[in-house]
């Protein structure tokens, strides 16, 4: 009787609870540049989801690429993010970047191109999955922003 009622209890909670769909890619806020120094510099942007489900999940992104100025120069790579239920929510997506990779040869007519118009064009470009309970989904971003430098 005790397991019939447990195995009652947890099939009514699966029934009950929407898992149907997946979080909504709503898009990538601004790009900005949150901190730069001599030796890195630091780029910012959130990537913005809706979760309609009971459940959560994972989201996670590996060798999401960032190229300045039509140069691939870095990659962005998180640890795995709670997804909250029926939820709207942001993961953060940051990059942090060696000076010296923006003062290579490839790059330098574009820095120059850069330094006059205090702009650079960051794109960040790949997957983010989200998971759960074994099923996998991924969001494909490629957003270009202007992102203002400070001389």
């Amino acid at each position: 009787m005790k397991k019939a009622l447990f195995l009652l209890t947890i099939l009514t909670c699966f029934f009950n609870c929407t898992v149907n769909e997946t979080p909504e890619f709503i898009g990538v806020n601004t790009i900005e540049v949150e901190d730069s120094n001599s030796k890195f510099i630091t780029l910012k942007a959130e990537a913005e989801f809706l979760n309609p489900n009971d459940i959560g999940g994972t989201l996670k992104t590996d060798d999401l690429k960032v190229i300045i100025n039509n140069n691939e120069i870095s990659s962005v790579t998180t640890e795995s993010f709670d997804v909250p239920a029926k939820d709207k929510f942001t993961i953060p997506l940051r990059a942090k970047i060696p000076t010296d990779s923006l003062f290579s040869d490839k790059n330098l007519s574009s820095l120059l191109g850069s330094l006059l118009t205090k702009n650079m064009k960051v794109q960040y470009v790949g997957d983010i999955d989200y998971k759960i309970m074994g099923f996998t989904h991924k969001y494909h971003v490629d957003v270009i922003d202007n992102v203002k430098i400070k001389l």
